[in-house]
């Protein structure tokens, strides 16, 4: 029963951290990264479509996005969704290809970042906890059920504690790798 709790918690705070991985991918560091429009839907057709499931995109340059839509007759609806986004890029459309080229990050904009990373790092920790609070109080429920012993109960919220830290550990770890992408010039 504890064994379950414990696979239970352990995944749980793996989501958070994959979680928290996936929301680092759509902050801007000085790279073109496809990842950066996941965010982004179009209105195609009436419904809100992601752009990457109406258009290839790539990375040729390190510095450049482009985006092929399939259909072309909704490049000026993606050309809007990009303006109308928070990336402070501005497309150029050539009618068959659309070209986002990531301008360099000023030192300003990457305290910003980094001030954003760290506060969905914080998020992604206050989850973790969350997690072990739910897990810790399955626990109590079995002592106070009679299916655990004092001491068992004790020994689980121990070992919750150490799977918490671990998962601690691992958003700042995270977190480290990103602060470091983003201040890289």
């Amino acid at each position: 029963m504890l064994d379950e709790i414990y696979r239970d918690t352990e995944d749980r705070m793996d989501k958070a951290i994959i979680a928290l991985k996936n929301d680092f991918n759509t902050i801007r560091t000085g790279r073109a990264n496809p990842a950066l429009l996941d965010r982004l839907t179009v209105d195609y057709y009436g419904v809100p479509t992601p752009i990457k499931q109406m258009a290839n995109v790539s990375a040729p340059e390190p510095r450049l996005l482009v985006i092929q839509p399939w259909d072309k007759s909704v490049m000026s609806e993606v050309e809007r969704a990009i303006l109308k986004s928070d990336l402070g890029i501005t497309p150029n459309n050539d009618g068959a290809l659309i070209r986002l080229a990531i301008p360099v990050l000023t030192q300003e904009r990457r305290t910003e970042l980094v001030k954003l990373a760290k506060k969905k790092a914080e998020d992604a920790r206050v989850a973790v906890r969350n997690i072990r609070r739910d897990a810790n109080e399955l626990i109590k429920e079995l002592g106070k059920g009679g299916d655990i012993s004092e001491d068992e109960e004790h020994r689980a919220q121990e070992h919750i504690q150490k799977i918490t830290d671990q998962h601690v550990a691992k958003v700042d770890e995270v977190l480290a790798k990103k602060e470091e992408d983003i201040m890289e010039v």
